[in-house]
Order: C-alpha cells, then structure tokens, then sequence
C-alpha cells in the first residue's frame, strides 16, 4: 500500500496543475492552464522533500509548458533548466541559472551525464523482450560529440546582458514579464538560488513601446477614498442576485441595494450620509418579490426602477433626502413579459423610455409616462445574457446565450438588422458601445471557459470579431464600463479583487492594457458615477462605488502627472450631460433624434496644460566631466579637512551639561 509522505500547497485553481520533472537536477516545474504562475520545487528523498526553488509571475496566461532538451542548455553560464511557455501570442523561454562565476570551468555537480537521444533498442527488439537502457552523455563542451544540438547562448540571455551575470531569460518581442522570490533556502544539491533575480520587464516594455503605441494611461491609479467617505456595517446584503444584473446600481445621491430579506426588500443608502449603519432595522422598499435587475432613472435621481422574478417592473419613487419609512407601494407597475426578467436598461437620451430582456426570449420597450409597452423585439433562440444602447440611441445590441450578438434598429424592424457570431463560451456575456459608436465590445467565455474580451465592427458585424483580448479564469462575468471621453474601459466581476483597464482603440493593436486595480477583499462589484464627481485637479478621470461584504467605498481612478497645477485637457475633453435627458420618449418613438450637450470640466482658476508654458529642459545628471576629473591630494586633503570641521562645529559653544542649572547647596541636607 502506498503512503502520501509529503503534500504541498501551491495556489487555488480550477485548472489541473501541468508537472515538468528534471531527473538530473531533481526540479519540478508546475503551472496550470490559465495561470500566470510558474512554481518550481526541489525533490528530493529525504525531509523536507519538497522545498520551493522560485515562484515565476509573468503578464500572460499559461496555455502550455515544456521543458528544452539538457543538451541545448547554455552550460555556460550555469543554466541548469529551460521551460518554454506557450501564451496566446508568444512562446517565452523562461532559464533557470545558478549565480555562479559564468564562463570559468565546467561545474561537474550542476550537470551529471544526462540521457542522450539515441534509441537503446527497437521497437521489434522491445517485443522480443530486450531491456536496456538509453546511453547517457555528458554535457561537457569538449566531450560533446560534433553534429549534436548545441547550446543556444543568444536565447539564454536577455538583450544587452553581460554573459557573467545571471538572469532570466524571456523574449524580448514579449509583453509578459517574470519576477519572483524564494520562498525557502534551497538546498545544497540544486545550487539554485532563483531562476528570476533580475526582471526583464523594463526591457521588454521599452521595446514594445519602440514597436507599437503606448497608452497615456497605462499608469493609472486607482485609489479607495478616506474612511469618512464610507458607508459600513451594512447586513443581510443578497448574494443571490442573477448574473445579469450588476449587483446593486448607485447614482450621484444614493444607492440601491438588495438585501437577503424575504419580500425582496432594497436597501437605499444617501452617498451624503456615510458612516456606520445602525444594527437594527433599516426602511426599505418592499418590493414583494425576489429581485432581478434594478437601475436609477439616469435623469431622475429618485426614480428606481425594479425587475422582479414575476416578471412585473415595478417603478418607485425615494421622496427627498432618502428612505424615512419602508415603501410598499409602486408609482407604477408594467406587464408584458410572460416569464422571468434578465435585465432593463434605460435609454441614453430619451426621458421615460425603458427597455427590458425576459426568459420569453423577447426584448421590450416601456414608456413608464403611459406605462404601456410600445416596442417588442424578437429573433433570440436562447437566454439574452446583456443588452447595450448605442451613443445615439439609435440602435440595441444585444449578445445571447445561442452564441450570436444582435444589432436592432428598434424603431424600424423588430427583427435584428445584423448578427454576428459571438463568444463561445455559454456562461455569460455582456455588451458595450466603444469608440463613438464604431465598435461593439463583449466581455464573456471562449471554448475553455476562459474570460475574453471581443472587440466587433459595427459596419461589418456578421464578419466575427476583429480583436480578443483574454483576461483570466473566473466563473463571474465581466461587467464593462465604457469613459467615452478617454476611450478607457474598466472591468471587473463579482467576487473579484482585480479591476481590468483597458484602452480601446479604432485601429491595431485595438487592447492596450494599463495598471490593474487590486483590492484587498472580494468585491460585489463597481458602479460609476458622473464624470462631475471627479477631481479633475487631481487628474482623476472616472469615480466608482464598490460594494464589498459589508461596506459602501467611493473608489478613484487617476492618471499620474507632473504638472497638476494646470487643467490637463488632452484626458479632460468637453463631455457629454448623459444625466439630463435630450428629447421625450415620444419624439424618439416618432423618429427624431437628439444629442446631449457638451460642458467643460475645467475650473475657472486653471490654465489648460496645452497653454502653459514650456519648461526649460533640466539636466538631471552632472556632466562625465565632473566625474572624470582629477583633483589633487592638497585638494582632497582642504575638502577632508572642511567636512571635519563642519561636523564637529564651533569648539568654542558650551557643552550641553554646562547649560543646566545646578542643585543649591542647602538642598543637599534634606
């Protein structure tokens, strides 16, 4: 009967982990598909039999591992293993060294003789019975037989490297990048220290950036708001609210929030009252039924409207300054659907106009003036997973469980006027117009189960997407939020730590990823607010609401600069008054169109940065002639003397004890 010695744990992960051994060295490398984290272990057959050499982080997901043969090992510079990692785009070779003195002798101990590539018997001598074993060689350069595979030098060592110092190697046309630490002293028998001391990630970012565009918000912040901001102790908060929907919806004034209470009961906390919640019983609305979907009137600040599970859309009204006492009853209630409700989106421009997506596979517009139902879309085979409004309010779109993302003109065909294929995946999808309208962005699954950003053209949607960007794997959604102003989009899922930010763009490369957001705890996710809640003075270009476990924090995202003091208007363009609405829904309904206008964001006391004046240049480093100088000894020996002087100070000042007052002479007798 076997006995389990010793286990390790490595990292949490839907995927199963991918084992490389090294029989010379004794080093295992694992990675799992989807990881971005490459773990190697010593192992040996007495205790701690498995200590870990390095843990390996790069920028890409892993699809594959493999090891590179002994004999193509640069041996020397002490190169004693080489994996290559397969990415979506890239094949990196990832070298683990030992820091020793490079190029001097042949290190007998790091090399053993190590199998060659000679067959030991035939498959027919096999049958027959024959045992034996493959010849081993050694990977001294002198004994290596000619015509063999030799080491390759240039791919063990990044670019601009010395041959004697040790480093990780990676491709230098590669945007990932691996960095780590020993997590434990290794042993005598492996020599090796870390394969990852110095990272190559500079390097390759600059490189990148010689080949491609750069994003001038790449280095984006962002950063939760003071304490007071918050709102805490909040209780009984729903988890179970349809993937769908994003969790909870949240305004300039209040937010919304539904609670795991029977009756489905919301919560509506005012932004302008933060601080801790008291432990008893909140006022609420009762909105009788488990809750579906909910979202504020983008131009009315105290209209929530609430799908329910029986697939009613309940429509209320918080009075001014909050909830004082618990709603029971609608302003209004619309029917329509047959069966369960995904979700409801208002529309961009028009006030009073509502659409809505149900398990009847149909999608249908409300106008909540009448409370009747003036539009019904059909052409769905499966569950409607996200739906978008154009910028112009135009058109829809919508991305459907059936794999197909839609495009309706609403007020001219009830059947879709394009489709497209859409992701692969069938665990959820959401939609987003990007780049004034030209593209459709789809966050949802490829084949394996993977999150995937789709990049569409509007003109051309039946020709498939014309980008991906892959992200991670997570079973949650990736809810996006599109800043038209900045073309910068942020995602995150429920239950994520990490925010994603990327800026879109009309042309090759279309993804440029930027600095993600990590957040210590788990979050419900992210709502944003107006772009008149930012600080603009403080470069701050969108601002969010995070629901975590039991808290409400106001979240900032900024852009690094240097000159703040000026308004920066290449990131702060005149933007659009999305929360005051440019026609009825009726004038839509009958054709006519409109569009928002446009305010400045910048203060009366600031000058625009494309107005200030140009600094002067400022040489950062003293010239080599500075540094080349000869000075004489009497010279060094005048700046020696007056740094000694300037230490000790005035000789002549009193000494610090000769400042304090004595005892008087009768105080000794007591």
């Amino acid at each position: 009967m076997s006995l389990l010695i010793e286990d390790c744990f490595v990292k949490t992960s839907p995927e199963t982990l991918m084992p490389l051994y090294d029989p010379d060295t004794g080093l295992l490398v694992v990675s799992g598909k989807g990881d971005s984290v490459l773990d190697c272990f010593e192992v040996t057959t007495s205790e701690p039999f498995l200590s870990q050499v390095s843990h390996c982080l790069s920028d890409a997901s892993t699809r594959g591992i493999a090891l590179v043969p002994k004999q193509a090992l640069n041996v020397g510079c002490c190169e004693v293993l080489r994996v290559m990692q397969l990415t979506e785009n890239f094949i990196i070779p990832i070298s683990y060294q030992v820091p020793r003195k490079a190029g001097q002798d042949f290190h007998a101990d790091l090399y053993p003789d190590t199998l060659s590539h000679t067959p030991a018997v035939t498959a027919e001598e096999w049958w027959q019975g024959a045992n034996k074993q493959v010849d081993r060689v050694s990977l001294h350069p002198d004994k290596r037989p000619k015509g063999k595979v030799q080491p390759a030098s240039a791919m063990a060592l990044p670019r601009g490297k010395s041959k004697e110092e040790p480093s990780t190697s990676s491709s230098p046309l590669s945007t990932p990048s691996s960095s780590a630490a020993p997590s434990r002293s290794p042993s005598s028998t492996s020599g090796l220290s870390s394969g990852f001391l110095p990272s190559p990630s500079q390097s390759s970012r600059a490189i990148q950036s010689m080949l491609g565009p750069s994003s001038k918000f790449r280095h984006i912040q962002g950063t939760v708001l003071h304490r007071d901001t918050h709102i805490t102790n909040l209780r009984g908060m729903s988890l179970t609210t349809p993937g769908e929907c994003d969790g909870f919806c949240a305004n300039g004034q209040r937010v919304a929030v539904p609670l795991a209470i029977a009756g489905g009961q919301i919560a509506v906390l005012e932004l302008s009252q933060p601080g801790k919640l008291p432990d008893t019983a909140l006022p609420t609305i009762q909105n009788s039924v488990n809750v579906a979907d909910l979202c504020w009137d983008p131009f009315d600040t105290h209209k929530l409207v609430v799908a329910g599970d029986d697939a009613k859309i309940r429509v209320w009204m918080v009075p001014e300054g909050g909830l004082v006492e618990t709603l029971t009853e609608p302003r209004c209630i619309l029917q329509g659907h047959t069966e369960k409700i995904y979700s409801i989106k208002f529309h961009p421009l028009a006030s009073g106009l509502l659409v809505s997506s149900s398990y009847d596979m149909t999608v249908r517009l409300w106008e909540l003036d009448t409370g009747k139902e003036v539009k019904k879309l059909s052409g769905h085979q499966d569950q409607i997973f996200g739906m978008a409004w154009s910028p112009s309010g135009k058109f829809l779109a919508t991305v459907c469980k059936d794999g197909k993302v839609r495009l309706y003109d609403p007020r001219k065909s009830a059947e879709p006027i394009q489709a497209s294929p859409g992701p692969e995946g069938h665990r959820g999808g959401r939609v987003v117009w990007v780049c004034n309208g030209q593209y459709l962005l789809v966050s949802g699954f490829d084949c394996r189960s993977e999150r995937q950003l789709y990049l569409y053209s509007c003109e051309s949607l039946a020709s498939g997407a014309v980008a991906t960007a892959p992200t991670d794997v997570s079973p949650s959604t990736l809810i996006p939020f599109y800043d038209p102003d900045t073309s910068v989009v942020i995602l995150t899922g429920k239950g994520d730590t990490r925010v994603y930010v990327f800026e879109i763009m009309s042309e090759a490369p279309y993804f440029m990823e930027c600095s993600s957001f990590h957040s210590s705890e788990p979050h419900k996710g992210l709502c944003f607010l107006m772009k008149t809640q930012c600080d603009v003075c403080d470069v701050e270009i969108a601002r969010a609401i995070r629901l975590g476990k039991t808290t409400i924090e106001p979240v900032a995202f900024k852009v690094p600069r240097v000159r703040k003091e000026f308004f920066q208007d290449d990131v702060f363009p005149e933007t659009a008054v999305w929360w005051e609405p440019a026609l009825t829904a009726s004038a839509w309904l009958s054709g006519t169109d409109a569009e928002h206008r446009k305010i400045s964001l910048k203060p009366e006391d600031m000058t625009p940065v494309s107005l200030a004046p140009k600094e002067a240049p400022v040489r950062k480093y003293l010239p080599s002639s500075v540094y080349l100088e000869e000075k004489t000894d009497e010279q060094k020996k005048e700046e020696l003397l007056s740094a000694m002087v300037a230490k000790l100070g005035n000789r002549e000042d009193p000494l610090p004890q000769e400042l304090f007052e004595g005892v008087d002479e009768d105080e000794w007798d007591d």
